[in-house]
């Protein structure tokens, strides 16, 4: 089993920068896993933001290329979302989701994503 706990999320003018943090807890997987940090806003389906390997090997969303950034600390059981030039479109809901790495890796889709953390509100203002 895997838990996940975002945090980081909260109000923004457009431009803005936020940081988002998953904590990312279970042996389980151990280095195995990789995450991904997902967006669903209010009646829409959740998309795909970015998601990086155990090796640190990242692939983003080209809605978010040259924003926003991900990274994961696998000493502390961290992965991070760097969220630069906030815009409002960026309001949503960002989740961050775990998966076993395999050679599947780079499918991006949310269903291959099997645990999941509660959430966290990023609004962006205009």
């Amino acid at each position: 089993q895997v838990t996940l706990a975002e945090s980081g999320g909260g109000l923004v003018q457009a431009g803005g920068s936020l940081r988002l943090s998953c904590a990312v807890s279970g042996r389980t997987f151990g280095s195995y896993i990789m995450v991904g940090w997902f967006r669903q806003a209010p009646g829409k389906e959740r998309e795909f933001v970015a998601v990086i390997t155990p090796g640190g090997v990242y692939i983003d969303s080209p809605v978010v290329k040259g924003r926003f950034t991900i990274s994961r600390d696998n000493a502390k059981n961290m992965v991070y979302l760097q969220m630069n030039s906030l815009k409002p479109e960026d309001t949503a809901v960002y989740h961050c989701g775990a998966r076993t790495y395999d050679s599947t890796w780079y499918d991006t889709a949310p269903s291959k994503y099997v645990y999941w953390g509660q959430g966290t509100q990023v609004t962006v203002s205009s």
